[in-house]
């Protein structure tokens, strides 16, 4: 698994690359956690190359979820392919984190 930051003024961007998995996610939970990252007003996750999400890698979105919320910053998917957009969905995740087809709207959300 590859990640991929990039920041602008207000949003800050992860691109995952490969298989989210136990190991891989104690990679990004380590993103997640640096306190710079609540600096921005958005975090988008861009899903086109994630081939695959465990529990663990759930786990990880899930574990930071509250601390976004309370901090003011928005938490944003885009590009889900189909397959790890259907495990958001059998789980009901979809409904508790913001999901979108596309970069711009996950830009203008």
């Amino acid at each position: 698994m590859k990640i991929t930051q990039h920041a602008s003024a207000n949003t800050l961007t992860l691109t995952l690359d490969g298989e989210l998995d136990a190991s891989s996610s104690v990679l990004l939970d380590a993103e997640l956690a640096k306190p710079e990252t609540l600096k921005f007003e958005k975090v988008l996750i861009d899903c086109q190359r994630l081939n695959y999400i465990s529990s663990a890698g759930l786990g990880v979105f899930i574990s930071h979820l509250q601390q976004f919320q309370d901090a003011g910053v928005k938490l944003v998917f885009f590009n889900m392919q189909d397959k790890v957009h259907n495990v958001f969905e059998i789980l009901g995740l979809d409904a508790l984190m913001t999901i979108v087809p596309s970069e711009a709207e996950a830009t203008a959300f």
